[in-house]
């Protein structure tokens, strides 16, 4: 069960960093001038949803028997 829930975990992260570059993109293209703030907040978000999925995957496999 453990690999199921870890499995999980890197789906969702996957589809949120996905999500994170979608949307900076656009924000870029819309706002060139701003690139360097919207390319900062975009790493700042996917390390934070990174990490939360680091954190779903430990407690997965340390729940999984």
């Amino acid at each position: 069960m453990g690999a199921i829930g870890a499995g999980l975990a890197v789906i969702g992260a996957g589809i949120g960093i996905g999500q994170i570059g979608a949307k900076a993109m656009e924000g870029i293209a819309r706002q060139p001038n701003a690139a360097g703030d919207i390319r900062a907040n975009m790493i700042v978000a996917a390390a934070l949803v990174e990490g939360a999925a680091l954190f779903a995957i430990v407690v997965a496999l340390l729940q999984g028997n």
